[in-house]
């Protein structure tokens, strides 16, 4: 079994429109297709993407990835400089996580620098715009080697 799980936390659905000088023109939509095209490129059986601006939902996909997926690329928005509990979740399965943000975190607002689910994952890619997922799934894919 080799599917990958990619969440998105709040807000993102609404990238293309929201603040695109910070996250480009590309909506979550066109960044799926992309990402699953690369995906199946890398050999992945199959690429999931959900999103979700609600915390407990995206903690009880994180759950449930446990029992048919290979691993989990998580940008989980604003959630992630606070959420203890998606970090938990994070940290509680067995299956790599791997952090991504469309920006730049660390040359942002101060209270982004910090993230509390970067410990219970296996790496975090931030700054290169859409191009961070693919990096994700590249290393994913050496991680589950």
């Amino acid at each position: 079994m080799k599917n990958v799980l990619i969440i998105n936390g709040p807000n993102l659905n609404l990238l293309g429109g929201r603040e695109p000088e910070i996250y480009g023109n590309d909506t979550l939509e066109s960044i799926c297709d992309e990402v699953k095209a690369k995906a199946s490129e890398l050999g992945f059986d199959g690429c999931e993407f959900f999103q979700s601006n609600h915390e407990g939902f995206i903690i009880d996909r994180i759950h449930s990835a446990r029992s048919d997926k290979c691993g989990i690329i998580l940008n989980a928005g604003a959630l992630t400089h606070y959420s203890y509990a998606v970090r938990d979740a994070a940290a509680g399965i067995d299956i790599p996580v791997i952090e991504v943000h469309i920006s730049n975190i660390y040359k942002r607002e101060e209270f982004r620098h910090n993230s509390v689910i970067a410990p219970a994952c296996e790496g975090q890619i931030c700054g290169f715009g859409k191009f961070g997922y693919i990096l994700a799934l590249h290393a994913l894919n050496e991680i589950i080697k």
